[in-house]
C-alpha cells in the first residue's frame, strides 16, 4: 500500500510507538487522525509534527467508550473526506504481580483497553474501510500475546485475544480490498508503565547491572508502517521477540520456563 495521500486513524497517537507511527505516516505524505486519551500527549505530537508534510487532526477519546468510538468515523470523514486505514496501537500493561494478587477491576481495565478498544475501533471503521479501493487494518499485539509472561497474565491474555481477533479478520477478508496485519513487539523503549499507571521496582541486588536491549519507539514505528506498506501478515519487532517467537514454536515449555526465570526478580 502506498500511504501517500491516504488517511489513517492511529490510536495511542499521543506517545510512544503510536506517536512515532503518526509522525512516520505524515513524513511519508499521509494524512492522519491521531487518537489518544491524553490531550497533553496529543498536543506534544502536534508540536513534533509541525515540520511534517501531511495533515494532522487529533481526537481526545477513550477507546473503551464505544459510543464515542462509533461516532468517530463520521468525524474523521468530515475532517479528511475519507479513511483508508486503521492502526490500533494504544495499550496498557498491568501491575507486575501474580494473578492471585491482581484485582478483578485491574483485569477488566486491561482487557477493556487492549482488547475491547481494538474491537470497538475495528468494528467502527470496518464498513468504511471495506468500501475503499484499498485499505488496511493493523493491530498491535505483543510478544506477551504468544508467550506467557509471569506477572502479566491479564496483559498477555488481552494481547493473545488481539492476535486471534486479527488473524480471524485476516481470514474473513481474504480476497477483499482490505490488508490485515498483526504486530508483535518485544521490548520497546516507551513509557508504557507510566501511561498504564504502573510502577516497576526491581528488588535490591536483583539482576544488578544487567542491561536489556530494547527497540527504539522510532524504529518500532517505522517497522509498523512498513508492515502496512508491504501488506505483511505478521510483523515481529526486536531481537527478543524474534528469538522467543522461534523458541515458543519449537519448545513452548522451555520458552515459558526461560521467561519465568527472567521475570522471577520482578515478582519477588
Amino acid at each position: 500500500m502506498d500511504v501517500r495521500n491516504k488517511v489513517f486513524v492511529v490510536t495511542g497517537g499521543g506517545n510512544g510507538m503510536g506517536r512515532e507511527v503518526v509522525l512516520g505516516l505524515l513524513a511519508r505524505g499521509a494524512r492522519v487522525a491521531a487518537v489518544d486519551l491524553s490531550e497533553s500527549g496529543l498536543a506534544e505530537t502536534v508540536e513534533l509534527a509541525k515540520a511534517a508534510a501531511g495533515t494532522l487532526t487529533t481526537q481526545v477519546l477513550n477507546v473503551t467508550d464505544r459510543k464515542a468510538v462509533l461516532a468517530l468515523p463520521k468525524q474523521v470523514i468530515k475532517d479528511h473526506g475519507q479513511v483508508d486505514g486503521l492502526f490500533n496501537v494504544a495499550g496498557i500493561i498491568q501491575r507486575f504481580v501474580k494473578l492471585q494478587e491482581l484485582e478483578f477491576d485491574e483485569i477488566e481495565r486491561v482487557m477493556n483497553v487492549n482488547f475491547w478498544g481494538v474491537v470497538n475501533m475495528t468494528k467502527a471503521f470496518l464498513p468504511e474501510l471495506l468500501g475503499r479501493p484499498e485499505a488496511a487494518v493493523l493491530n498491535v499485539s505483543s510478544m506477551g500475546g504468544f508467550l506467557p509472561v509471569p506477572g502479566q497474565a491479564a496483559y498477555g491474555a488481552s494481547k493473545a485475544a488481539v492476535k486471534l481477533f486479527t488473524e480471524a479478520l485476516y481470514a474473513e477478508t481474504r480476497g477483499t480490498n482490505l490488508s490485515v496485519t498483526i504486530v508483535f513487539p518485544g521490548g520497546v523503549g516507551t513509557n508504557i508503565t507510566a501511561n498504564s499507571g504502573v510502577e516497576v521496582t526491581m528488588p535490591e541486588g536483583a539482576e544488578a547491572g544487567k542491561e536489556y536491549k530494547t527497540t527504539s519507539p522510532a524504529d518500532a514505528g517505522r517497522m509498523i508502517i512498513e508492515g502496512v506498506e508491504k501488506g505483511s501478515f505478521r510483523v515481529v519487532i526486536g531481537g527478543d521477540a524474534k528469538f522467543m517467537d522461534r523458541m515458543a514454536r519449537l519448545s513452548p515449555r522451555r520458552a515459558t520456563e526461560l521467561i519465568a526465570k527472567q521475570m522471577k526478580a520482578l515478582l519477588g
